[in-house]
């Protein structure tokens, strides 16, 4: 498909730099067949059914950004996927004059060697450290890596919380998943009471979620790839969920994006442990999932993609439309949407 299908104003007033407190207070526009509902997030355990099954990305955001020294040029590096308990790929600026060897600087006595040179900017960066001290020492050089679209050089006390949901456990995502940081302990023990069930899975989000989509098709555009796991324990829930007459319920396109790697033909649910580029765009038929939560996406992205996919491009411009126009708060830490699928009643 033509990018340019997915292409819609935005004015940059919408696109929200805080986000809503408390986090349950954000807006929420429930899209059902054609009927647009404005909601709020609080509104959840009503609009969900006693049975179905929430999943949840527990994936915890890490200080990724590194400001560091080669020789006397200044480098910036974006880690977004780890390869090796010491090794990241990387987006660095500037990286053209990077080479395979160079040794950049990040703090006394913490380094890494450019172990390769890869395309748009990407190298990959061996520490001098792995694993837990690795971990530590990004949470003492590093910074959170807020999204390019929020004011450049803020990350204060605020977004160290903000960008992180509460229950956020398995660290390794550059980027949070932006469903979840609309929940709150209040809202989840609402939809225990409700007789919904929650179930956990992990997609370390990468940097690459921010990367404009360049080209004029679909075709053509290359997803990044992102680690995921679905436990034998996960995937046994949602089996006994959906069994019961449960609906799957993905909070946020990454917990999407993992069930349906991990989902056979039959939409049965798999154990995975791996690496995924799914990239989903209209006529993609989905098998695990059956309604998805999630914020408002960017013009041309592509989880403006994925979510035309899911619900339908007619009923999503509609549906972006509507927003627009009642002043909903776009992106990260902007409100959210309840979606249905196109082919579901």
């Amino acid at each position: 498909m033509r990018v340019d299908e997915f292409d819609f104003d935005l004015p940059r007033e919408l696109i929200a730099e805080r986000p809503a407190r408390p986090r349950d207070a954000a807006r929420l526009l429930h899209v059902h067949g054609n009927t647009l509902g404005d909601l709020g997030v609080r509104d959840l355990p009503r609009l969900l059914r006693p049975g179905d099954v929430m999943v949840f990305n527990d994936t915890r955001v890490i200080p990724a950004r590194l400001t560091g020294r080669r020789g006397q040029a200044g480098i910036e590096a974006t880690l977004h996927e780890r390869i090796g308990a010491d090794t990241w790929k990387a987006f660095a600026r500037p990286a053209k004059k990077l080479r395979p060897g160079d040794a950049i600087t990040f703090g006394p006595d913490f380094t890494a060697t450019v172990a390769a040179k890869g395309e748009a900017g990407e190298v990959e960066l061996r520490f001098d450290r792995g694993a837990e001290s690795l971990m530590a020492a990004l949470a003492e050089h590093g910074s959170l890596p807020l999204p390019p679209y929020i004011r450049q050089g803020r990350a204060d006390a605020a977004d160290r919380e903000d960008y992180q949901t509460v229950y956020a456990r398995a660290e390794g995502a550059v980027a949070a998943p932006t469903a979840g940081l609309h929940f709150t302990p209040r809202l989840l023990a609402a939809l225990d009471a409700a007789g919904i069930r929650r179930v956990a899975v992990t997609l370390h989000v990468g940097a690459g979620t921010f990367l404009p989509v360049k080209v004029d098709d679909t075709r053509d555009h290359r997803m990044h790839s992102e680690r995921g796991v679905v436990t034998a324990e996960a995937a046994a829930a949602i089996a006994e969920a959906r069994a019961a007459g449960g609906r799957v319920v993905a909070v946020g396109t990454t917990a999407l994006r993992l069930l349906e790697s991990a989902a056979a033909s039959g939409g049965a649910v798999a154990p995975f442990d791996g690496a995924t580029d799914i990239f989903i765009t209209p006529g993609y038929r989905f098998r695990a999932v059956d309604v998805l939560m999630t914020n408002f996406h960017l013009p041309r992205s592509t989880l403006f993609m994925l979510v035309a996919a899911f619900a339908g491009l007619d009923r999503m411009r509609q549906a972006y439309a509507h927003a627009r126009a009642a002043g909903y708060r776009f992106y990260s830490y902007g409100d959210s949407s309840l979606l249905h699928r196109e082919d579901r009643p």
